[in-house]
């Protein structure tokens, strides 16, 4: 897999035309549109709920100043599956997610029972 940097110096101009010419499409041609193009395919609920996974997980460790070594050994989480979550490779189920909920709550309570 290829790594891509952004170059914040030369982003993409959206031109008065284009931005026009998608301001009057409707929502459904917007839609068509997009899976009509073979390189963005549409992302199924497995992808969406993949993505909201990995945002949650990441937001949760980036409130805590942790880096993703420091929070996984704090909070006796796995460092592969946090990877894998904050990647999106895989999505946290209900219990990790109320596990998450509570450290994102009472961070010091958690590191408290953990000993």
């Amino acid at each position: 897999m290829a790594q891509f940097k952004l170059d914040t110096a030369n982003l993409a101009v959206l031109d008065a035309a284009l931005a026009a010419r998608l301001d009057a499409m409707s929502d459904p041609d917007l839609t068509a549109a997009a899976r009509s193009d073979p390189d963005n395919p549409p992302l199924s609920d497995d992808e969406l709920a993949r993505i909201a996974s990995a945002r949650r997980v990441r937001e949760v460790r980036a409130r805590s100043g942790l880096s993703q070594q420091g929070f996984a050994k704090a909070y006796r989480i796995n460092i592969a599956r946090l990877r894998d979550l904050e990647q999106g490779r895989t999505r946290a189920d209900s219990a990790l997610l109320a596990y998450l909920a509570v450290i994102n709550g009472e961070p010091e309570a958690v590191l408290r029972a953990l000993g």
